[in-house]
């Protein structure tokens, strides 16, 4: 009997068609920008016709269709004022980077500017110049804060040492 041929293909035979596919894929042709703009300047031109075009250039027609009308899109958002285009991989990293060195050069610059505020706010300060500063304000009885190291004016009367130094 001879034996029934069916559509299935081989297990031998897959493997080997998926190298040849992987292969195709690896040696497939790159067009630049300009080559596709060219191709696509020549067949607007009319002088041969897309099919004779598509053969010399070798690339099918369905692939000069798209790019013509990826070149009729893009020329018509750039004749309407749309200067936007999507960012390269490259470009991306590259602002990504940019933004991390602005905002650690933001954060040193707020840390100096603060650090310099201190400095300034406590340049011939002493210890005891808050507690000056409070006794002199107009408080009820000049006691509604305690001075730094005196106990409290209430009627528990705390112990200095339970009382925390503001400064």
């Amino acid at each position: 009997m001879k034996p029934r041929s069916s559509n299935v293909k081989s297990p031998a035979k897959a493997p080997a068609e998926r190298v040849v596919k992987d292969i195709r894929r690896q040696t497939r042709r790159h067009f630049s920008a300009e080559d596709k703009i060219r191709v696509v300047l020549d067949g607007l031109r009319g002088e041969d016709s897309i099919a004779e075009l598509c053969r010399k250039e070798g690339i099918a027609q369905s692939l000069y269709y798209t790019w013509s009308k990826e070149f009729m899109e893009a020329g018509k958002r750039r004749l309407a004022g749309d200067t936007a285009r999507a960012a390269t991989t490259g470009e991306v990293q590259d602002l990504r980077r940019e933004a991390r060195a602005l905002k650690e050069c933001v954060a040193d610059l707020t840390l100096e500017n603060l650090c310099s505020k201190k400095a300034w706010s406590r340049m011939g300060a002493t210890t005891n110049e808050v507690s000056r500063i409070r006794e002199a304000r107009d408080h009820q009885n000049r006691r509604a804060v305690a001075p730094v190291g005196q106990a409290h004016a209430g009627p528990t009367r705390h112990p200095s040492s339970d009382i925390l130094p503001l400064v």
